[in-house]
C-alpha cells in the first residue's frame, strides 16, 4: 500500500509454498558460484538458452551465429556468380520489423527483429494534468480524447493511465493533491470507461479483495527477482547494486527499464483490467506448479510494460507497497467527490456541474463534499467490500440509498466502533455528567463479531475484519444453544478471553496466542475459551445500528441462553457521574480480575425514536441509517459542546464508548511509537544506534510522521540486539523511504516493523518533528520532552500504533489543563476549547 503498514501477519495455509524470501534478502544475498558459472557460459542455438539474457543480448548472439553459419554460402556464391550478394547480413543495424518489409520482397531465413523500447511509452496518458482542481480540470473533453486513443487496445483504459495518476500523488506529501489527483482520474475512467473503476480501484488501493477474503498473491522475493533478471537482462550483482542503491523494488525496475533500449518484440499495452486480472490469476494460482505458473504471469506484466514508471509500479504492486500516500479514507473520499461531478453515460442519478460548485463558496462546497463523504465511509464501513460498493456507485451515485443498497449483510463483516481513551476515572466521569452509562469489564482477549444466517451458518471475524471461523469451531458449535427460538439470524460482538473451564479463572492474552489459528478441531483444542457478548447490532433480518445501546444490550440478554465459562455476558455495573465511588470500586475489580480495566459506554440518546420491532417485522434488507437519529451528534443550541451518541456507529471513535485502563490511569500516558531510523553512538555508546527516531503514523495519508529521539529507558542487552537487527547491509536497513516525514538525515534508516511504547514527560510544539503539523499548528509539529523507552509492543501491528491525530488530542489536552492551572479560563470553557478547534 502506499504506506509502511504491513498486513497483519496470517497463519499461512498448508498448500501454500513455504520458504519465500522477500525480495531484499535475494537482492542482498551474496550469489552462488554455481550461478555465477552459469552466467559465465554462453548460449547455443540448440541448446538451452540462458534465462538471464536480456532480449537484446540474445538476438546479437543468435544473429552473430545466424552470420557466421550464412558466411560459406555467401562466399562461394561470390565465387560462383563473380558479383557480391546484394543483401549484407552482418549488419544487426539493417534489420527490419517483419510487419514493415514490402510484400514482395522475400523475408531472410534466421532473422529477428529488434524494436526500441524509447517509442513504445505512452506519453499521451503520462500527460493528463489530474492534479489540476476539480473545478477547472476538464474531465470530458480528457475522456473523449482518451477514448480515441485506447481504441488500439480494445477500448479499455490503459495501465499508463493509473501510472500517470501514481506518479502525481508520489509527487507531493498535500493530502489535498492526493485527494484531487485521485477525483480526477476517477472522474475521467467514469465517463470514458467505467468498467475499469473497480479494477483501478483496487490496484490504487494495493489490494485485490476485501479483507475478510484473505486472497493473497503468495509471491516470494525470489519470483519478482528473477523476472526482473529475465526481462531487463540483470545478473546477480547488477540486481544486488541496484538495489543497494536504491533500496525499493520498484525503484529498481525503474531504473532497469530505462537502461534497456532494444526488446524482441512491442509490448503489448497493458490495460488497467489486465493488470488486475493478472493479480487476481496470480491469487488464485494453487497447488503443483503454481510457482511456475506465477512466475510466468509476472515476467509477462514487466514484458508488456511501455516505460520506467509502469516497471515502477507493477513492481511495487507485486511487493504490496506502493507508496502514494493514498490510503482507505483517501479512496473513499475520492470516489465520493468523483460521483459528485461525474457519472457513466446512460446512468439516471444527478451531479452538479463544475461551473455550479465552481459559484459555490468555500463552506458551502465543503458543506456537499461533507456530506457526500460520509455517506460513501458509512456504506462502507458497515459493508466494507468494494466489488459492491463501486457498482452501486456506478448505478445509483453518492445517495442516501447506497446506506440501503449497500449496507449491513451478513456474513460481511462491518468495521467495528471503537472507544476514545481517558487518562482516569475522573476525566471520564466529567465527559459523561449527566447521562446515565454503564461500565464494563475490558477483558484481555481477542474481539470478535459473529455472523448466523436462517440456514445456520457460523462466519467470525476479528477487529481488523479476519475470518477467524476456522480458529473457533468450538464457539461454532456453541451458536445452536444459545440463540433462542425467535431468533433466526443475528449479528453480535462480544470479547474471545482464554478460560480455566476448571475454575472459570480467566487467562491472558499471551495464553490466547499459544491456540492454532487454522484447521482446528474441537477434539485437539487445548486452550479453552469464553465469548463475553457486549453487543448486538443486526437481528432477524433488521439492522439495530441506530437503536439504543441500552435497548440493543435487552434485545442480546433477552433472547440468547448463558453457558457457564463459554458464552456470557460482559460484566457491567450501570450509573451516573454521581455513582464515583461505586465506579471506582468496579474499576478496582476489573483490574483485580486480570482485565485491562474497563470500557464505558453512554446507555440512551437524549431523545429516543421509535423503531421496529425486528422480531415482529423481519425484513431482508439492512434498514439505512435514520438522518433524524444523528441530529443529536450536531452541538446543542446554546453551547459548543457535541451530544453523544447511544447508537453503533462502525469504524469510529467516539466518546460515547470510552476506555478506562489501569496503564492510563497512572501518573503518566504512554504512546506506541514505531523506530524509524538511528544515528551512530558517541563514547561508551558508539557500537550500537542511539539515539533513534520515533515516529507517529498518520491515519489519512498512511505515511509516517517524525515525533521524538529516544536514547533512555535502553539495556545495553537491549542496545546490542536491536543493533544486531538493524545492521548495515541486512534487509532491516533500507534507503531514505518517502513515507516517513522528518527534515534530518540519520546515519540509517529502520523498515519500520514494531512498536515500542514510550514515556514522556510532555508534548511540546516543534520546528523540527513533523509529528501532528498542520493540526494543532500550520507551521510546528509536535514532539516529546524527556521520551523513555519501556518495552516492545509485540502484541500490535504498525498500523495500530498512535496517530498524530492522538497526538494533538494531548497536546490540548495538556494545553487545557495548563490553562485552567493558570486560572486563564473557567473551565467549562476550557473542557471545550479542544473540541470546537
Amino acid at each position: 500500500m502506499s504506506s509502511p503498514a504491513k498486513k497483519r501477519k496470517r497463519e499461512v495455509p498448508a498448500s501454500s509454498p513455504k520458504g519465500n524470501r522477500s525480495i531484499a534478502s535475494f537482492f542482498q544475498g551474496p550469489a552462488t558460484k554455481q550461478a555465477e558459472k552459469a552466467e559465465q557460459t554462453p548460449p547455443t542455438v540448440s541448446g538451452d538458452v540462458d534465462q538471464t539474457l536480456s532480449d537484446e543480448a540474445l538476438a546479437r548472439k543468435l544473429q552473430e551465429e545466424w552470420n557466421q553459419q550464412d558466411a560459406a554460402p555467401a562466399s562461394e556464391n561470390v565465387r560462383d556468380a563473380g558479383t557480391p550478394t546484394s543483401e549484407p547480413t552482418s549488419a544487426l543495424s539493417n534489420l527490419i520489423d517483419d510487419n514493415l518489409e514490402p510484400p514482395n520482397k522475400a523475408k531472410k531465413k534466421n532473422t529477428l527483429s529488434l524494436q526500441s523500447s524509447a517509442g513504445t511509452e505512452d506519453n499521451f496518458s503520462l500527460t493528463v494534468p489530474f492534479d489540476q482542481s476539480p473545478l477547472t480540470f476538464d474531465s470530458t473533453k480528457c475522456a473523449d480524447e482518451l477514448k480515441g486513443h485506447w481504441t488500439l487496445a480494445g477500448g479499455n483504459a490503459s495501465y499508463a493511465l493509473l501510472t500517470r495518476a501514481f506518479v502525481l500523488a508520489n509527487a507531493t506529501t498535500s493530502r489535498i493533491k492526493i485527494v484531487d489527483t485521485l477525483v480526477n482520474f476517477l472522474r475521467v475512467l467514469i465517463e470514458a470507461d467505467p468498467s475499469s473503476v473497480l479494477p483501478a480501484v483496487w490496484l490504487a488501493t494495493n489490494s485485490i479483495s476485501p479483507p475478510y477474503d484473505e486472497s493473497e498473491l503468495g509471491l516470494g522475493g525470489s519470483s519478482i527477482s528473477k523476472a526482473l533478471k529475465k526481462i531487463y537482462g540483470l545478473n546477480n550483482q547488477g540486481l544486488k547494486s541496484l538495489y543497494d542503491k536504491h533500496g525499493d523494488a520498484g525503484d529498481v525496475a525503474f531504473e532497469a527499464k530505462k537502461r534497456q533500449s532494444l526488446t524482441l518484440m512491442k509490448p503489448k499495452p497493458l490495460t488497467i483490467k489486465g493488470v488486475y486480472q493478472s493479480l487476481q490469476k496470480i491469487a488464485l494460482s494453487k497447488g503443483t506448479g503454481c510457482q511456475e505458473t506465477k512466475q510466468r504471469i509476472v515476467e509477462k506484466l514487466l514484458q508488456d510494460t511501455r516505460g520506467a514508471e509502469e516497471s515502477r509500479y507493477i513492481v511495487r504492486t507485486l511487493v504490496q507497497n506502493l507508496r502514494i500516500g493514498a490510503v482507505k479514507t483517501t479512496m473513499l473520499i475520492a470516489l465520493a467527490r468523483a460521483f459528485l461531478y461525474s457519472k457513466p453515460n446512460g446512468a439516471e442519478f444527478t451531479v452538479r456541474s463544475q461551473q455550479e460548485l465552481a459559484r459555490l463558496k468555500k463552506e458551502d462546497l465543503a458543506e456537499i463534499y461533507n456530506n457526500a463523504e460520509e455517506i460513501a465511509k458509512a456504506s462502507y464501513a458497515r459493508h466494507p467490500d468494494y466489488n459492491d460498493l463501486v457498482p452501486c456507485l456506478l448505478e445509483i451515485g453518492v445517495t442516501e440509498e447506497l446506506l440501503v443498497r449497500c449496507g449491513l449483510q451478513l456474513h460481511i463483516p462491518l468495521r467495528p466502533m471503537l472507544g476514545s481513551i481517558t487518562r482516569d476515572l475522573s476525566e471520564m466521569l466529567t465527559k459523561l455528567q449527566g447521562r446515565d452509562f454503564t461500565c464494563e469489564y475490558k477483558y484481555d482477549g481477542q474481539r470478535a463479531q459473529v455472523h448466523c444466517d436462517e440456514n445456520g451458518k457460523v462466519s467470525i471475524f476479528s477487529r481488523h475484519l479476519e475470518n477467524m471461523t476456522e480458529k473457533y469451531p468450538d464457539l461454532v458449535s456453541l451458536v445452536p444453544q444459545i440463540r433462542g427460538e425467535s431468533v433466526s439470524s443475528f449479528i453480535l460482538e462480544g470479547e474471545v478471553v482464554a478460560v480455566d473451564q476448571d475454575n472459570g479463572e480467566l487467562q491472558t492474552f499471551q495464553v490466547l496466542t499459544n491456540r492454532a489459528k487454522k484447521n482446528v478441531e474441537i477434539g485437539t483444542i487445548k486452550i479453552d475459551v469464553c465469548l463475553f457478548a457486549f453487543d448486538l447490532m443486526y437481528l432477524n433480518g433488521t439492522s439495530l445500528l441506530d437503536r439504543p445501546f441500552r435497548e440493543r444490550r435487552e434485545l442480546l440478554r433477552s433472547l440468547f441462553m448463558e453457558i457457564p465459562n463459554r458464552f456470557t455476558w460482559v460484566k457491567s455495573l450501570d450509573a451516573t457521574s454521581a455513582d464515583s465511588e461505586a465506579v471506582l470500586n468496579f474499576f478496582k475489580g476489573a483490574t483485580d480480575a486480570k482485565c485491562e480495566g474497563i470500557m464505558v459506554k453512554v446507555l440512551d440518546n437524549t431523545s429516543k425514536n421509535s423503531l421496529p420491532d425486528p422480531l415482529e417485522t423481519p425484513n431482508t434488507t439492512a434498514t439505512a441509517t435514520n438522518s433524524s437519529d444523528k441530529s443529536e451528534s450536531k452541538p446543542t443550541k446554546g453551547t459548543r459542546r457535541k451530544a453523544l451518541l447511544s447508537t453503533y456507529e462502525p469504524d469510529k471513535r467516539l466518546e460515547s464508548w470510552l476506555k478506562v485502563k489501569k496503564d492510563y490511569s497512572s501518573s503518566s500516558e504512554t504512546l506506541d511509537l514505531i523506530p524509524v531510523a538511528g544515528w551512530h553512538g558517541q563514547g561508551r555508546k558508539a557500537k550500537w544506534w542511539s539515539p533513534i527516531l520515533l515516529a507517529a503514523r498518520n491515519p489519512e495519508t498512511g505515511s509516517l510522521e517524525a515525533v521524538t529521539k529516544c536514547m533512555s529507558g535502553f539495556t545495553d542487552k537491549f542496545y546490542q540486539s536491536n543493533k544486531d537487527k538493524y545492521v548495515e547491509g541486512s534487509r532491516n536497513v533500507i534507503s531514505r523511504p518517502s513515507y516517513v516525514e522528518y527534515y534530518g538525515e540519520p546515519d540509517v534508516w529502520f523498515e519500520p516493523q514494531e512498536v515500542w511504547e514510550m514515556a514522556f514527560a510532555d508534548i511540546t510544539l516543534s520546528p523540527t518533528y513533523t509529528a501532528a503539523i498542520g493540526l494543532v499548528s500550520e507551521e510546528r509539529g509536535l514532539s516529546l520532552r524527556f521520551p523513555r523507552f519501556l518495552r516492545i509492543r509485540e502484541d500490535k501491528s504498525i498500523e495500530e500504533a498512535t496517530t498524530s491525530d492522538y497526538l494533538a488530542l494531548l497536546w490540548r489536552k495538556q494545553f487545557e489543563r495548563s490553562q485552567k492551572e493558570a486560572g486563564q479560563l473557567p473551565a467549562p470553557e476550557a473542557e471545550l476549547v479542544w473540541q470546537e478547534e
